[in-house]
Formats: C-alpha cells, sequence, structure tokens
C-alpha cells in the first residue's frame, strides 16, 4: 500500500496488490478507510471522489494488482486513529491480527456523532504503545496530526509506522462478542475475501421472546431499506435476499436461548430476522416491542459466541468462542423466574 506523506487527513492513496485481485472497489476502501462509513464512502464513490489509475471509480468495480486508487475524503470524517488507551479484552494476537471480545455498547468505529471512545481508537494505541511511550506521546495531544506534528525528545513516529488496525467485519455497538482485526494490509486483503467468499464460520447466541417451537429452521426473508419509516431495515419484497439458520440452545417459560448462524451478512439481519419470526431479540430498541414500551433491558441480548477462520499465512484453522456474558445470562434467569 502507497499513501500520501503529506496529505494524510485529505488524500489517500492505494497500489493495490495481488491479494486485492477481484475485490470491488467500496469493500477495499471500506476495509482500508476504517475511519469512514460504508455510506460515507458510497457518497464519495458517487460523487467522484475516488479515482483508479486516474479515471472516475465505481462502486462495484473489481479492483487488479497495480491499480492506483486514490480517494479524497474530505474534512468531514471522524479521526478514527486518535489513540486512547481504552480497556481491550484480547483473546488471541499475533504479527498479522487478532481477535477482540468486544463488549455490549461499544462502537467499532467513529460515527459524525461519536469521534472517540470507540474500539479502532482502542486499537490504534494498543498497536502503536511502543511508538507512543517511546516519542512521549500521551492522549492529551487527542489526534493523529497532532502525533505527527507534535515535537518532543524522542522521533515521532512516521505516517509508514503508524499501524493501522484493518476493520475486517463489524458488529452493532449494542452487540457483544468476538470481531477479528487486520495489522497488516496482507492480512487485511485475504481476510476480506474469506468473508466475502462465507470461508468464515460465525455464529451468534440470542436471547429471544416466546417459545420457540421448532428445534431448527432457516430464517428467509429479503432486507431492504427504507428512509420514510424507522427503523429504517426491515423486511422488504424489494429487498435482498438473506438467511438466518436458527438453532435452540434452551427453552425457558417466555424466553428461548437461540444459536443464529447468519448465512447472509445483510444489515441488521439477526434483529430483523429474529422479529420477522415473532421472536424479538431482548432488549432490541428497534423491533422488540416490550423493551420499546417499557425500556426495561439494558442491553440487547445478542452475542457473536464463535469465530473460525483461516489464517491469512499458512491457513492454519483458528477457532475462537466467547461465553454468554453474564448479564444475558442473569436476564435470563430474571425473566425465567419472572
Amino acid at each position: 500500500m502507497e499513501e500520501s506523506a503529506n496529505a494524510m487527513m485529505k488524500l489517500s492513496v492505494f497500489r493495490c496488490e495481488e491479494t486485492d485481485k477481484g475485490l470491488r472497489l467500496d469493500a477495499f476502501l471500506a476495509a482500508r478507510l476504517t475511519h469512514l462509513s460504508r455510506m460515507r464512502i458510497a457518497q464519495l464513490l458517487l460523487a467522484g471522489a475516488c479515482t483508479v489509475n486516474g479515471a472516475a471509480g465505481a462502486a462495484g468495480r473489481l479492483v487488479q494488482p497495480g491499480d492506483l486508487i486514490e480517494i479524497m475524503p474530505g474534512d468531514a470524517a471522524p479521526n478514527a486513529l486518535t489513540p486512547e488507551p481504552l480497556p481491550l479484552e484480547i483473546i488471541y494476537e499475533d504479527d498479522e491480527l487478532l481477535v477482540v471480545d468486544k463488549p455490549a455498547g461499544l462502537l467499532v468505529h467513529p460515527t459524525r456523532g461519536v469521534k472517540t471512545g470507540t474500539l479502532v481508537n482502542a486499537l490504534a494505541y494498543h498497536l502503536n504503545r511502543a511508538q507512543l511511550a517511546a516519542c512521549g506521546f500521551w492522549l492529551e495531544t487527542n489526534s493523529e496530526a497532532a502525533l505527527l506534528s507534535a515535537k518532543p525528545q524522542a522521533a515521532i513516529p512516521k505516517p509508514q509506522s503508524f499501524i493501522r488496525p484493518g476493520l475486517v467485519h463489524r458488529l452493532d455497538r449494542a452487540t457483544s462478542g468476538l470481531i477479528v482485526i487486520a495489522k497488516t494490509q496482507r492480512a487485511l486483503s485475504i481476510l476480506t475475501r474469506h468473508f466475502q467468499q462465507r470461508l468464515v464460520a460465525k455464529s451468534y447466541l440470542a436471547l429471544v421472546r416466546g417459545p420457540v417451537l421448532v428445534d431448527e429452521c432457516v430464517i428467509d426473508a429479503p432486507i431492504g431499506r427504507t428512509a420514510e419509516e424507522r427503523p429504517h431495515w426491515g423486511v422488504l419484497a424489494t429487498g435482498r435476499p438473506a438467511q438466518t439458520q436458527l438453532k435452540v440452545i434452551a427453552r425457558d417459560a417466555d424466553v428461548t436461548l437461540v444459536e443464529l448462524v447468519p448465512v447472509t451478512g445483510r444489515t441488521n439481519q439477526l434483529r430483523i430476522h429474529c422479529a420477522h419470526a415473532g421472536h424479538a431479540i431482548v432488549g432490541d430498541e428497534w423491533y422488540d416491542e416490550l423493551s420499546m414500551r417499557d425500556g426495561a433491558h439494558e442491553r440487547l441480548c445478542l452475542h457473536a459466541a464463535r469465530l473460525a477462520f483461516n489464517h491469512p499465512t499458512g491457513g492454519r484453522w483458528l477457532e475462537f468462542a466467547s461465553p454468554l456474558p453474564a448479564e444475558i445470562v442473569s436476564l435470563r434467569a430474571a425473566l425465567a423466574a419472572a
């Protein structure tokens, strides 16, 4: 990857590698510009702010090795690379990737309204903590630009040496559980491709309303977006195909603990599909009518419990598991006893 060192916060320049071959341009950019939302990237592509080999780039264009991609994000995007010494529960780490158990309530990356305190901010600190300590930089400078322009006694890390956390996939703010982060561009490209090709195994545990009578089923319902209603995402006949595998783990009087496997990866898919099947996830502020009515539950009872994939170097199969959080266990017990 090549990137403009003179205008890091303005023009971003990338050179595609062999491992990037066949990726959609929008997916390529989303994996690298982690401080920008997918919607913002789509807007930039539509506005002609991105070029591939000097020509305007379309979202669906498949990139090829050697392609020179330039994009001008502008000044509106929040800075995801502000290093912040926030707590992280890291369950695996090597030279190319790490796996984090994210708590509920933590944003994965900054948005227009929330610019700090996210997982990416914490990762920017964790991955560069040795450099930050060596140059005497701490949180007071409050931005990567300040990091690069400050003049303490020791040498300042250069843009090329600043390790950028690569988001391979995302979890909703309200969802807890496992997420893999790439530490190198090579790992990012390979893992992104594996997710796109559905070579990654992932499953969730959810506490849903009511007794689910069947032991296993596939929820098959298209998901689309409407600007006129909230929530904006839901089951629509004109939406994109979406499938979720559901398996009952345990039944209580008024709730059921289920395992959910997303066959596709649509926005809010698990939450939408459970509600569509008549078994909304407990604590869902958009799709669980009981939670919307009384506001009694503090969190969404959805947890990314299992994640497995081939390591980008050597292909070794890695598998990780995270137990159901204590707050969901306690809430299940309380609802079962009610």
